[in-house]
């Protein structure tokens, strides 16, 4: 199994546990009776498979192939001593009108999705199910084989006529054969990877979600419009949308599994648990940032992810970047990088930044747990964390062929920032064209933005080789007969922490688009 393949079904874990109730006490009584035959996190062995997750603390490992004595559980508060015995002799209360949905009163297929969401809240430990309000937010965005029974579960529920609480968003599409993958042979690699791509956006429609302009990770830009008011329960899945739901947003929604988010948001209701609770939301870590100029958000949040786990940071040090506090479209893509670094290379929900963010501008330094432990990010542990990213192209030594910007998807102020950037460095270069591809990864929301607002800057960046795409970086930068041929580079760190392309700062990106050649010593 290769890293690609373990991420997506790390992802799945969530719901994989809901939807097998039954048999978790059976599983975990063999898997007692068995000694393990394969390196797991149980024994501090690392997986054959996972050699690559290495410097991460998703599978209980740290970067000296110790065991941490943690693993996520993607709830905000590490569960390392929890078996699936203790879990499932927990009962959730229920209403009236919740049991009676699990009764049948509202048809079968209503009554199975109860059944999953009740068995999902005794696993967590959750005492009651609670209303969801603002607009659900969906990553199930793989047509894949392996999403098949997910796919076709949902389709029963659309069948049936049942539909999410409210209109709701969903991630990317994995390609985009319109502006980027438009050749025979990328379209056919697409059509046999994602045969079940038009069964999932035919289930899409029939839930609730608006059409594919609304489709990006990153749900609460304005132009998209998909952003809760501050407390307001919600279950999303995506990870970098979670993290910035809770931490900037403020609202309260846990990390849940692809397929959990869907089946809640038909029944309306979720688990109160983790990052649901107060207490769920108190920090563990205080991470001091004492860098000498503005830090790289990319590495930072990478080294928050590593540390923390999935327990959440309160972080100081930030707040002179964010004036007056706030957090505006011109710097969200600051907090934007950090989170999603923290999401990917661990497992961070929630963080809260002093000063800035409303869980830490309401209560200060008492959102800080008991017992809290410190981690100071100075610059030589900054430098620290960027020594660790390996170089994982294919071909180590070769030349850079394409240029991946936008993962999470870009805002507004981004792509015009980026638009400025690539153009006027081509101009003083003498050069019309970028030497490799650049991807714009974003909403086709702000795509139209920036057309309407700044045509012929758009059009200028179309005519240097950087084309505008609404499908997701790195579902692309890992799609089979693709990743084993590009040499990419990037600026987000979550695409450096999901794939093979390498992670650069955004000066040193500029002269690689330019000049297709990585800087000696970069």
């Amino acid at each position: 199994m290769n890293r690609r393949q373990f991420i997506k079904r790390s992802t799945m874990a969530c719901a994989a546990v809901a939807l097998l109730p039954g048999h978790l006490p059976a599983q975990a009584a063999e898997k007692a009776a068995k000694p393990a035959s394969s390196g797991t996190p149980g024994t501090g062995k690392v997986p054959d498979y996972a050699k690559d997750m290495l410097h991460s603390d998703m599978d209980g490992i740290g970067p000296d192939g110790k065991p941490t004595g943690q693993k996520a559980t993607y709830t905000g508060a590490s569960k390392a001593n929890a078996t699936a015995e203790k879990a499932m002799r927990h009962k959730m209360k229920l209403t009236k009108d919740e049991q009676a949905i699990l009764d049948g009163k509202d048809g079968e297929e209503k009554a199975k999705l109860m059944k999953i969401l009740v068995a999902f809240g005794n696993v967590f430990g959750a005492e009651k199910l609670v209303e969801l309000g603002g607009a659900p937010h969906s990553n199930m965005f793989i047509g894949a084989e392996y999403m098949r029974s997910m796919i076709k579960m949902l389709d029963e529920c659309a069948k049936a006529g049942l539909k999410s609480y409210a209109r709701y968003t969903v991630n990317p599409r994995p390609y985009d054969v319109y502006n980027v993958q438009n050749n025979a042979k990328d379209m056919t690699m697409i059509y046999e990877g994602y045969k079940l791509q038009w069964d999932l956006d035919y289930v899409h429609v029939r839930l609730g979600a608006p059409d594919l302009n609304y489709r990006t990770c990153a749900c609460y830009l304005d132009e998209v419009g998909n952003a809760p008011e501050p407390g307001t329960y919600v279950a999303w899945a995506e990870s970098s949308a979670v993290n910035y739901g809770n931490s900037v947003l403020g609202i309260r929604t846990n990390r849940n599994g692809a397929g959990m988010d869907l089946i809640q948001a038909i029944l309306g209701k979720a688990p109160m648990f983790g990052l649901m609770t107060d207490e769920g939301r108190k920090a563990k870590w205080l991470v001091e940032v004492k860098t000498s100029k503005e830090p790289d958000w990319g590495a930072i949040g990478t080294a928050i992810g590593r540390k923390c786990v999935e327990d959440v940071p309160y972080v100081t040090g930030l707040d002179k970047y964010f004036k007056g506090g706030k957090v505006t479209a011109d710097n969200m893509h600051l907090l934007k990088a950090m989170g999603s670094a923290t999401a990917s290379s661990g497992a961070v929900g929630l963080y809260h930044v002093e000063g800035v963010t409303p869980d830490a501008k309401k209560m200060g330094r008492d959102m800080l747990a008991k017992g809290y432990k410190t981690y100071v990010i100075d610059d030589k542990e900054q430098a620290r964390i960027i020594s660790t990213f390996k170089n994982l192209w294919p071909k180590k030594d070769g030349e850079p062929t394409a240029a991946f910007i936008g993962c999470p998807h870009n805002t507004y102020h981004e792509v015009i920032k980026w638009g400025k950037l690539v153009t006027e460095a081509l101009d003083k270069a003498g050069k019309t064209e970028a030497a490799i591809p650049v991807y714009m990864f974003m909403p086709n929301k702000v795509r139209d933005r920036a057309i309407e607002e700044n045509g012929e800057l758009i059009s200028k960046m179309k005519r240097a080789g950087m084309h505008a795409t609404n499908m997701c970086s790195v579902s692309y930068a890992g799609m089979k007969g693709f990743s084993d041929r590009v040499r990419g580079v990037t600026n987000s760190a979550k695409t450096r922490n999901y794939s093979t392309i390498r992670y650069f700062p955004d000066e040193i990106l500029v002269k690689i688009i330019v000049t297709g050649k990585i800087p000696k010593g970069a």
